[in-house]
């Protein structure tokens, strides 16, 4: 019986490649240096898999950035602005694609479906001229090969690239970008035609767009697509490869249908009714990729329901036609259980990470061809039971707690203009208040003094001392530039997600589950294991310690409870919303005792709201009342003078606007600049914002500095659109991934840019 794995982590289980492209955009290494660190990672990777028994291993699931942006390359589909000459596109192209440069931005970045994963949004139009311009997919096939394994390439389908693609600045918006399928395919047949020479046996696309609610022309892109692309297929077997949903009964028929195509994947974790389209109607002849290992998430794999589920295939398919696969990339998982030193056994044997997931991939496979091994299902079958009666997992008082919860909306019982007016007679803020998003740059020196009190090498008097300087520094700093609401910068933070994880019950904590997030950008997602409470003040120390360095109001900084949950690997024995609830609660106390140390400026982040969004539509509604009634219930019990603030980032805000202006938050921060200011176009459209909103009016992202003159550009155009009283300005996100001789200057530009346009309106009076 055969086993597949859709893709694998690529950082390495150290992080090996985030600091290999660090150093590289440092220029502290060389390009060479950073391939021979990608290369150790790949070898390592296949080797992995082999040797664990996988017969489907991909290739091509590396990245220095991400997959979406790799096509890009590899269709050079380069945007002028970064003066791509032709020929095979190297770093400084590619990088300055996703990072932008000292003279032009980075293109816009965005969310992977439901996914806390980025990926650089292609800009296409009409006068796009594409040609192979990346080998990357064929190089690393026989980079595979070299090394004695024989790999599946993966590539983004043509019709999932173009639907994720966006018209380039300058093309109309209702540009059909699907008409672009007959110039990118000729492209796609070149990468065939050299993988088949190379010696491929099987190619894999990536169209997991086809879970997503499309319309009959999307769907029938494909049958197009497909039917083009047969003649260059032939001798390869291919497998259409979706993920994170349920195919859609139309899609499933699209699907199964397409020209030349030999197997078809599917997510059996998030797509369970796609079980019954596969029971009913799966074409004869055709390879089933099933995905019953969890690729999303990091729990140990229930081996005898997935068993049981698989054997439910065999006289549908055939036993030689199926697979047993994960859900979807291991991308999004941690690496390797084995690096974990802080958890404790127990918890340890109820978790899965991407080397073990493999491990239950080829084990389900052999018990499939009757060769079970009895003593890894017996340990599982202990460690699923141990997880469902442990003490550690359920609290009574939580639970009846969070049940109470449904009983109101909870709702602050002043509207939000005359919430602001009671705001602004105290805090005496000018029009166009400046603040930052929260976070400063961490430097190597905070870092070392976070670590050396994490290892007990210094002591707790000497960290709240230097924590403290830090503070004072980042507050100076603030001061000095003239910024109107101030932040304490967050040096005690190592991640906005962790650092309160730690400090709720219900959380266990890796050292080296890293999940990468975009380019180097690593996060150590929570794991909630049990129910959620807070047994103690989280903030409220070093709050208050920042606000006593200061006469201007500083905030106080929490991370919301949807934003928790979606960026913590989440318990799967009770509903999302269930979780969700009982860390508002916790937040709740947390606003309710800030408020009372005297903070009057509230942050409450919901970073990943907009990520959470089921894809499919029609589940929509039911995700965003308890995603908004959840941050609605963290701050429904403080006074009218206290500003509540909330920020949310790269994503798609405009069709969620009405959610948004549903959380009744005071002022909202809001990413914009690098999205090409597409959030602006909703109120453009006439949608009404009565409360606080600051557009992000640069990318932190990138380490380029804005001038006051393109920050005041990016204003004037807010103000055409929203009311001077209720316009803040503000980065787009934190700055802790950047420098300060990057943050300085540009926050003095935005500042600048603030004054000048308040002097402009003065003098327009």
């Amino acid at each position: 019986m055969a086993s597949h794995i859709v893709g694998y982590p690529r950082m390495g289980p150290k992080r090996e490649l985030k600091f290999a492209l660090e150093s590289f955009w440092d220029g502290k290494s060389s390009a060479e240096d950073l391939e021979k660190v990608a290369a150790g990672l790949r070898s390592s990777i296949w080797k992995q898999m082999s040797d664990a028994g996988i017969k489907y291993i991909p290739s091509n699931t590396f990245s220095y950035y991400d997959q979406v942006l790799d096509t890009t390359a590899m269709l050079g589909a380069v945007p002028p602005r970064y003066n791509w000459t032709g020929g095979e596109i190297g770093f400084s192209t590619y990088f300055s694609m996703a990072r932008g440069n000292a003279s032009v931005p980075a293109m816009e970045m965005t969310k992977w479906f439901d996914t806390n994963y980025h990926f650089i949004v292609p800009e296409l139009g009409p006068d796009v001229k594409f040609s192979y311009a990346s080998h990357k997919a064929v190089n690393e096939y026989k980079e595979a090969k070299a090394l004695g394994v024989d790999t599946v390439p993966v590539l983004v389908g043509p019709v999932t690239y173009l639907l994720f693609s966006k018209p380039a600045k300058g093309v109309e918006k209702t540009f059909p970008l699907l008409s672009l399928l007959d110039k990118i395919l000729p492209i796609y047949k070149e990468v065939i035609a050299e993988l088949k020479a190379a010696g491929a046996s099987w190619i894999q696309f990536d169209e997991a767009t086809l879970v997503k609610d499309l319309e009959s022309h999307e769907l029938e892109a494909f049958t197009k697509a497909y039917a083009e692309l047969e003649s260059s297929l032939t001798g390869l077997n291919v497998l259409i490869e979706t993920y994170f949903a349920d195919v859609p009964a139309a899609a499933f028929k699209t699907l199964t249908s397409l020209s030349g195509v030999s197997g078809f994947g599917f997510d059996l974790v998030r797509g369970t009714k796609t079980l019954d389209l596969i029971k009913s109607g799966f074409p004869a002849g055709k390879y089933l990729f099933a995905g019953v290992v969890d690729g999303r998430n990091i729990w140990a794999n229930d081996l005898e329901a997935s068993l049981a589920t698989l054997q439910s295939f065999e006289g549908i398919v055939g036993k030689d036609k199926l697979v047993v696969s994960t859900s979807s990339s291991l991308l999004h998982t941690a690496v390797d259980l084995v690096n974990e030193t802080k958890l404790d056994k127990e918890i340890k044997s109820w978790l899965a990470f991407a080397a073990q997931k493999v491990v239950e991939v080829n084990a389900l496979a052999k018990a499939l061809a009757g060769e079970k091994d009895e003593a890894f299902f017996s340990a599982n079958a202990a460690a699923q039971a141990s997880r469902k009666c442990s003490p550690r997992v359920n609290n009574e008082a939580v639970q009846k707690a969070a049940a109470a919860l449904k009983g109101s909306d909870h709702r602050r019982a002043t509207n939000v203009s005359a919430r602001l007016d009671a705001q602004q007679k105290k805090l005496n803020l000018p029009i166009l208040p400046t603040t930052t998003i929260g976070s400063f740059p961490q430097t190597i020196e905070l870092r070392r003094v976070r670590r050396e009190y994490k290892a007990k090498k210094i002591s707790e008097e000497e960290y709240i001392k230097s924590i403290k300087e830090e503070i004072n520094k980042v507050v100076k700093l603030q001061e000095e530039l003239d910024i109107d609401v101030l932040v304490h910068g967050e040096p005690e933070r190592n991640d906005m997600v962790e650092y309160f994880g730690e400090q709720l019950s219900g959380f266990a904590f890796t050292a080296n589950g890293w999940v990468q997030s975009y380019g180097s950008r690593c996060v150590k997602p929570p794991i909630i294991y049990g129910d959620v409470s807070r047994p103690k003040p989280m903030t409220v120390f070093w709050s208050t310690a920042a606000q006593s360095m200061t006469k201007r109001p500083m905030k106080g900084m929490l991370t919301g409870p949807v934003t928790i949950l979606n960026w913590s690997f989440v318990r799967n024995d009770q509903p999302r919303f269930e979780t969700c609830y009982q860390i508002a609660l916790a937040i709740k106390d947390e606003v309710e005792d800030l408020e009372k140390a005297g903070i009057t400026v509230i942050q409450i982040d919901e970073a990943a709201l907009r990520e959470g969004l089921p894809l499919r539509k029609a589940e929509h509604a039911f995700y965003l009342d308890w995603a908004v009634h959840s941050f609605r219930i963290t701050n429904v019990g403080v006074l009218d003078t206290t500003q509540i603030h909330t920020h949310m980032c790269y994503s798609n805000f405009n069709d969620i606007i009405h959610s948004i202006i549903n959380m009744d938050a005071d002022v909202i921060t809001i990413e914009n600049s690098r999205s090409d200011e597409k959030l602006l176009s909703v109120f453009r459209e006439g949608v009404k914002y009565g409360a606080g909103i600051g557009p992000g009016v640069y990318d932190i992202h990138s380490p380029r500095i804005p001038s006051t003159e393109e920050i005041a550009d990016r204003i004037n155009k807010m103000l055409a659109v929203l009311e001077t009283n209720i316009l803040w300005v503000n980065p787009d996100c934190g700055l802790k991934t950047r420098k300060y001789g990057e943050v300085k200057p540009a926050l003095e530009n935005m500042v600048s840019a603030a004054k000048l346009l308040r002097t402009q309106l003065a003098s327009a009076k």
